[in-house]
Formats: C-alpha cells, sequence, structure tokens
C-alpha cells in the first residue's frame, strides 16, 4: 500500500493556510494547483474534499457541494424564525442560503421538510434552542397548513407554483422587466447600467471577488475597481468575505448598516411600474444620482472607517 505523502494535520493546515492566502475557501482544483496536496492524500485521511473542508472548519457552496442535514435544518429553521411562519418554498429559495434540490431531494417534497425539519427538532433534543420554530410547525399543520397570509378581505395568498420562476418587482427598464431576485440578476442589471454609472469591466469570474472594473473617478482619470456582487449587501458579511480584498458592494438591497465597503444599492437608481423612483434620468443624471449621498452609493460607512 502507497503512504500518503502529507499526514492528516498537514492536509488541514495547508487547507486553512491556502484558504487564508486566497481570501477564500479553496476549491479543490485550487487547492491542488496551489499546494502540494493531492487527491490520495484527501481520499486516504477523509473520504471525500467536502469531509476535509468540514475537518477543517469550513465550508464551500455551490453545485456539486453535498450539504449535511444539520446545515439543512439550520438554515431552514433560520429563515422560518426570521419570517416567523414556515417558509413557502419562495420564501426560502429568497431568503435561504441553500437552492431548494437538496430539500426537494430529501423529502421528497416541499410540505414535508416541514415535517422532516420537526422530526429532527425531536430527534437531536433541539426543543430548548429552537422551541420557538417547533412552535411555528405545529401551529402550521394545526391550521391545516396555511401559513396565515391574507392580501385583503376573503383573500388568500395565490398558491404558489413549486415548479414556477419567480421574479421581482416590476420595473421601467429599458432592458430588465422585473427586479433581480438573485445575486446573478444584480450583475445583468449592472452590466445594463454599467457604462450610464462610469465603469467598464475588465473580468467577470466565479472567484471572489465577482469583477474587475475600471471605473472613471474624475474626468480623464480612472481606476481599477474589485467588486463583489450581492442580493442584499448585509449577504456579504454571510459569505465570509474579506473586506480588505474588495472595493465595491454592488447590491439590489443595502441592508448592512455598518458595512466597511462602499455600496452601489442599484434599487435607488431604477423607476418600478407602480411610479416610484427616479424618473427620465439621462447618463448625466444617473451618474450624479448615483454619486450623491441620498442616491445608490452609500459611501459614508467606509469613510468612517478611513477607506479610501
Amino acid at each position: 500500500m502507497i503512504k500518503p505523502s502529507m499526514t492528516k494535520e498537514e492536509v488541514l493546515a495547508t487547507i486553512n493556510e491556502c484558504a487564508t492566502q486566497t481570501g477564500h475557501v479553496p476549491s479543490f482544483p485550487e487547492l491542488v494547483k496551489l499546494t502540494k496536496v493531492r487527491r490520495r492524500a484527501i481520499f486516504t485521511h477523509f473520504g471525500t474534499y467536502t469531509e476535509a473542508l468540514r475537518a477543517c472548519g469550513l465550508e464551500r457552496r455551490g453545485p456539486g457541494y453535498e450539504v449535511s442535514p444539520r446545515e439543512m435544518f439550520r438554515d431552514w429553521a433560520t429563515v422560518t424564525r426570521d419570517l416567523g411562519m414556515v417558509p413557502s418554498m419562495g420564501d426560502y429559495g429568497l431568503k435561504g442560503r441553500y437552492s431548494v434540490r437538496p430539500f426537494l431531494r430529501c423529502y421528497r417534497g416541499w410540505r414535508q421538510v416541514a415535517v422532516g425539519m420537526r422530526e429532527y427538532i425531536q430527534k437531536e433534543g433541539l426543543e430548548g434552542e429552537w422551541g420557538d420554530v417547533l412552535d411555528i410547525i405545529t401551529r402550521f399543520f394545526e391550521t391545516g397548513g396555511k401559513r396565515g397570509w391574507t392580501s385583503g378581505a376573503g383573500m388568500e395568498k395565490p398558491k404558489f407554483m413549486q415548479d414556477g420562476p419567480v421574479y421581482g418587482e416590476p420595473l421601467m427598464h429599458a432592458v430588465m422587466s422585473h427586479g433581480p431576485t438573485n445575486e446573478m440578476g444584480v450583475l445583468f442589471l449592472f452590466a445594463t447600467m454599467a457604462q450610464e454609472l462610469g465603469f467598464k469591466v475588465m473580468r467577470v469570474q466565479a472567484a471572489f471577488p465577482d469583477c474587475e472594473a475600471m471605473r472613471r473617478v474624475e474626468p480623464g482619470l480612472w481606476q481599477k475597481s474589485r467588486i463583489e456582487f450581492e442580493k442584499e449587501s448585509r449577504n456579504f458579511l454571510a459569505h465570509m468575505h474579506p473586506a480588505s480584498h474588495c472595493d465595491l458592494i454592488v447590491c439590489w438591497i443595502h441592508n448592512w448598516k455598518e458595512c466597511p465597503v462602499e455600496v452601489l444599492e442599484l434599487s435607488k437608481l431604477v423607476k418600478f411600474s407602480n411610479g416610484e423612483g427616479p424618473t427620465n434620468l439621462s447618463p448625466a443624471d444617473l451618474r450624479r444620482l448615483s454619486a450623491d449621498e441620498n442616491g445608490g452609493f452609500h459611501r459614508g460607512d467606509a469613510e468612517a472607517r478611513g477607506k479610501p
């Protein structure tokens, strides 16, 4: 039997060191490229790369990475606690950290997720920590699975089509008809507005940060800006991105008051179909509005922390 070239402790130390150097949890191809860790060492000591990351206290999310029952429960329960009711699949799709697919694979239907989560609380003895969530689940089934939402007298919440797409608030925009509901929608909307906002995109990538762009800072003067796209600015904190490696967060909703990074809030720069928002903006007007302290850019927090 061929022995692995690295011990278990050496593999863990190398993964943590690589994560620190890159500013994010490395993918397995990144780890192999940047370090001396090889597949045999991962397989021998941990079985899978996901288990190796878990042993390091790290987590890498995305297609191809397994979500454990514990991770699924904690995130679903957190969304339930925040909403004060059992989330629909649409609610979780908007507010959860993971896609709905692991839940559907595990429970064979969205309604069964609440059943499974109730059983998990009882099996793991989590009534003390998650007793409020257990109460919400209990009320949900006592009312026949109704979530208690109404939009007017005699009207119940419209039925959510589990296999149907979800759209944001309708916009009066030349290219995008509805507001973004995810990070990719934010990226696309930014792309349609980049020229008017004074950006020239150089690079878009899957790794952090999402984008590198040249930004016009004064007439005739440009600087490179490292940009991260988020549906909500607070997601930057939840994803544990290092603020020192990012110059600008582009988001749809800015909900992180203490954010140390400059934020561009796109929802402040578009007009909605209900009449809300700025109207008849020329490119020059859009740049002035975005640069104003009451517009889409939020510079106050970054400047207070000494960020240029």
